[in-house]
């Protein structure tokens, strides 16, 4: 076995700085377009507080808030152990270089799965207002 196969460089980690600065503006777009959505929501529940299927829009977006901060929060893990995986191989520890960058692909795949999650629910709630026109 070759063993320069098995001996990271920084430019592993570092590939992973324009892919997760991207992935944040998602997360942000999304966060904005949510929140955007509540103060919405809430202007229409002081006009009319009555309105049908009031719980379970509340309820929908609780969750989607709750799967975006922690896709956010997975995503900023991510990026931290990038960042520490690249001063490890500065200094030389290619041991825990590697072990850093697998939490590091860890974390980045856990914040993916809620991504999709969190889709997964706001197509459910776009489902449902299509529903209430029908």
């Amino acid at each position: 076995m070759d063993p320069q196969l098995n001996t990271p460089d920084l430019t592993t980690p570092a590939l992973f700085f324009p892919a997760i600065s991207l992935l944040f503006l998602s997360y942000t777009n999304k966060f904005l377009a949510l929140s955007s959505l509540i103060r919405s929501l809430h202007s229409s529940y002081k006009a009319n507080p009555d309105q049908p299927h009031l719980s379970g829009q509340i309820a929908n977006l609780r969750q989607r808030l709750m799967l975006i901060k922690h896709m956010q929060g997975a995503g900023i893990l991510s990026f931290i152990l990038c960042v520490i995986d690249m001063f490890l191989l500065y200094l030389g520890m290619n041991y825990w270089a590697m072990l850093v960058f697998g939490a590091c692909l860890l974390s980045l795949l856990l914040s993916l799965l809620l991504c999709a999650a969190e889709i997964h629910i706001s197509t459910r709630a776009l489902d449902l207002q299509m529903h209430d026109m029908e």
